[in-house]
């Protein structure tokens, strides 16, 4: 039910406001060639939202828990992870207003949204997916959750690295390297691009 709910808010009634204000869902898609970075990004996004579903799913099929996690505090810890990755993945999309997309297309040159929890972290619905993601595992702690939360994580790297951060980089150019600088990537001065010769160059890494 939690997935569920989190699947509704984050992408099924969001998609339905993008749509009233821009006349666009906002969704893009799984991009690039077969094995290129933009590609295997999207596939383990979709891995991981298989393995969210597949997960109460082997529960209750029988499938062992991890023993370790099988405890009342771990439980309630994971449902309130949850709730808050929810809560706060919303927030994080209503704030990009028409900016939100859901993969990207080159030829759109989107706001670079610095408010709100943007002026935080530079990505903050996906750190709010993580930590939903995290939490969804505490609830129901089996392998496949496991698998699917690495899988998710995995997808948020290689999309922010791979993709985004690139994007936003051509596209906002000064005003890209003045946020990246002083603003961390996933959490709070954690990640911030020191040096701007290219964007290629050294930076804080998560």
């Amino acid at each position: 039910m939690l997935f569920v709910i989190y699947a509704a808010v984050a992408f099924g009634w969001r998609s339905v406001l993008q749509r009233r204000v821009t006349g666009d869902f906002g969704f893009r898609g799984v991009t690039g060639r077969p094995g290129s970075v933009e590609w295997c990004g999207g596939a383990l996004f979709v891995i991981a939202i298989l393995t969210a579903v597949a997960a109460p799913i082997a529960d209750l099929a029988g499938l062992a828990p991890i023993d370790a996690l099988v405890v009342g505090p771990v439980q309630s810890v994971g449902v309130t992870l949850t709730i808050l990755g929810i809560g706060a993945t919303f927030d994080a999309q209503i704030t990009m207003g028409a900016s939100w997309r859901v993969g990207v297309d080159e030829a759109e040159h989107t706001e670079l949204v610095t408010t709100g929890a943007f002026g935080l972290i530079r990505n903050p619905i996906f750190t709010a997916m993580a930590v939903t993601g995290l939490g969804l595992v505490l609830v129901i702690p089996n392998i496949v959750g496991m698998a699917g939360l690495i899988a998710l994580v995995l997808a948020l790297q290689l999309q922010v690295r791979g993709v985004e951060e690139p994007y936003l980089a051509r596209h906002h150019a000064d005003d890209w390297v003045e946020y990246s600088h002083r603003v961390g990537r996933f959490l709070p001065g954690i990640g911030t691009i020191r040096h701007h010769e290219s964007f290629g160059s050294r930076e804080g890494a998560l």
